[in-house]
């Protein structure tokens, strides 16, 4: 592996060869899987409603306030749904345009890992430690998906870059790094609120908490005028959302979702202490076991600077994460940059040492990592499917790229693994899951949806349905109101779920309305983990 590493830094064009494997690992499956039925619809659907209605500060889903996140990942959204929308592209699946900003994201914050590890662990370990991230499942995932947190992980890895170089070698801060860091800040801010400065925060408390209170290194940021730069980027649009919803957006934001992910587990999300580190095998696939064998020797380096920024950048905020009841595998993100780094100086490491126990057991959470991956990939088309078919057979090129990878882990070491990645994920994120036409059942419906139709929903209202079917498409509570819809004017279109179907038809009767079947639906609604089956009906 050292070697292949000289001979890749040797090209002069590392921050290239970066971008070029980031994309082949993402790629596939950019272009062609459907939108996701939650979270990725509803950003998505409300930054086309900015586009569509002009109107860049209000957060809109469909009629309803999006009153949760800050604007930055819509900003980021509307040049490239804009462009897409100009040119004409596209038109078969209409979600790439709204993932670019997670794209880039990605490429930025894998390449801003090795800027900033190249001053504290050398540019050997920095490119590995860039690569394992470029690797990682959990960062493979977030690439796919029109959300915050990929680029949160750019605007945060470039702020902490500069943070290292001010507590590391504070003599070559330059202008464009401190004016860098506040505006990441900023970014930050307005991509996912307090994120970015919790993380920058711990780390510079837990640093001058080491350091015995010397803070003088902190002077290089210039902390008397950097920060009007960061309320430069952030607090404009926050005044002008306040004076818009009339103080409706800080407490639905803060009151209401930030307060219930610190109080309890959100939207059914909860769990104890410890999650994230028994997930760590699975979000950084296949390099944790390296993490987890390095931890021991960075915490008896920690008094070399270079270490003790890592340890304080990832152990504090992990806590964090840890503590707080509403628990997802992403929001560990901020921080693998941090653990990659301290996993490839110690993998690069001649005389490195770790205890046998750690070794062992950490190579086999990694091993079952693979194994739960494959097996459940093999096992998805059966699970969502009914009866057998070929198609049972998609996930098996899934399962077999994860077998050989945790071959290669028990085998060649990390290397190896790392080289086989994109054998991963061509055959899930290529190949299996666009396939998969029983879980995407909204771009189903919208492909029998008649244009221009007045359209409404009873029973099956995931947001994905409001991004394919139009803005205007109605979610209805139940089958009785699905019957009104259809009574309220020739046209329309009502896609019904079956348990509403009593419902529906008692009360078409009862107000002379004739249904006319255009279609059936059925499929595996993943997000309720349940099957669905739908009928679409329209009354002329």
């Amino acid at each position: 592996m050292p070697g292949l590493l000289d001979r890749l830094l040797d090209t002069g064009r590392p921050y290239a060869l970066l971008i070029l494997i980031g994309l082949l690992l993402w790629l596939p499956g950019f272009f062609s899987l459907p939108p996701s039925d939650r979270d990725e619809a509803r950003f998505a659907q409300a930054s086309r409603q900015m586009l569509d209605s002009g109107d860049y500060v209000s957060i809109r889903n469909g009629a309803e306030a999006r009153n949760q996140k800050p604007i930055g990942i819509y900003w980021l959204q509307l040049p490239f749904a804009a462009a897409a929308r100009a040119a004409g592209l596209a038109q078969t699946n209409p979600i790439w345009p709204y993932r670019m900003p997670s794209l880039i994201g990605g490429l930025l914050a894998t390449c801003a890992t090795f800027w900033l590890g190249r001053g504290l662990v050398g540019a050997r370990a920095a490119l590995l430690g860039a690569l394992m991230l470029t690797a990682s499942l959990v960062l493979t995932i977030e690439t796919h998906i029109a959300k915050t947190d990929a680029a949160l992980l750019a605007a945060t890895t470039f702020a902490m870059g500069v943070l290292a170089l001010a507590y590391v070698s504070p003599g070559r801060i330059a202008r464009r790094h401190w004016v860098g860091f506040w505006l990441a800040m900023g970014a930050g801010i307005l991509i996912k609120g307090p994120i970015t400065p919790v993380v920058a925060g711990l780390t510079v408390l837990t640093l001058v908490l080491f350091d015995r209170g010397r803070a003088s290194w902190l002077r290089h940021l210039r902390p008397g005028i950097g920060p009007w730069l960061t309320v430069a980027v952030a607090v404009p649009w926050f005044i002008a959302i306040g004076l818009r919803t009339h103080g409706a957006f800080f407490e639905q934001a803060v009151g209401g979702d930030l307060a219930n992910k610190l109080a309890g587990g959100d939207d059914a999300h909860g769990a104890p202490p410890g999650l994230h580190l028994l997930l760590l095998s699975m979000s950084l696939f296949p390099s944790a076991f390296v993490v987890l064998a390095a931890l021991p020797s960075a915490w008896r380096a920690r008094r070399a600077p270079a270490t003790r920024f890592l340890l304080a950048w990832a152990i504090p905020s992990w806590l964090v994460f840890e503590a707080v009841p509403t628990k997802l595998p992403h929001y560990t993100l901020p921080l693998i940059p941090a653990l990659c780094l301290i996993g490839a100086a110690w993998a690069l490491d001649p005389n490195r040492v770790s205890p046998v126990w750690l070794r062992r057991g950490s190579l086999g959470m990694s091993v079952l990592a693979a194994a739960l991956l494959g097996l459940g990939a093999a096992a998805l088309p059966a699970v969502v499917g009914t009866g057998w078919s070929p198609r049972v057979l998609l996930g098996v090129p899934t399962l077999l790229a994860a077998g050989l990878i945790g071959w290669l882990l028990v085998r060649r070491g990390l290397g190896f693994a790392l080289v086989a990645m994109p054998l991963l994920t061509w055959s899930f994120f290529g190949a299996e899951l666009p396939k998969l036409s029983e879980v995407w059942i909204a771009p189903r419906v919208a492909r029998v949806l008649p244009p221009g139709a007045p359209f409404a929903s009873a029973g099956f209202a995931e947001p994905s349905l409001v991004f394919l079917c139009g803005t205007n498409t109605t979610l209805l509570a139940n089958g009785r109101d699905a019957a009104r819809f259809l009574n309220n004017g020739a046209g329309r279109v009502i896609l019904v779920d079956e348990r509403d179907l009593p419902s529906f038809e008692a009360e078409a009767q009862r107000l002379g309305v004739q249904p006319h079947l255009l279609a059936s639906v059925s499929g595996y609604n993943y997000s309720r983990g349940k099957r669905v089956r739908l009928q679409l009906f329209t009354n002329g």
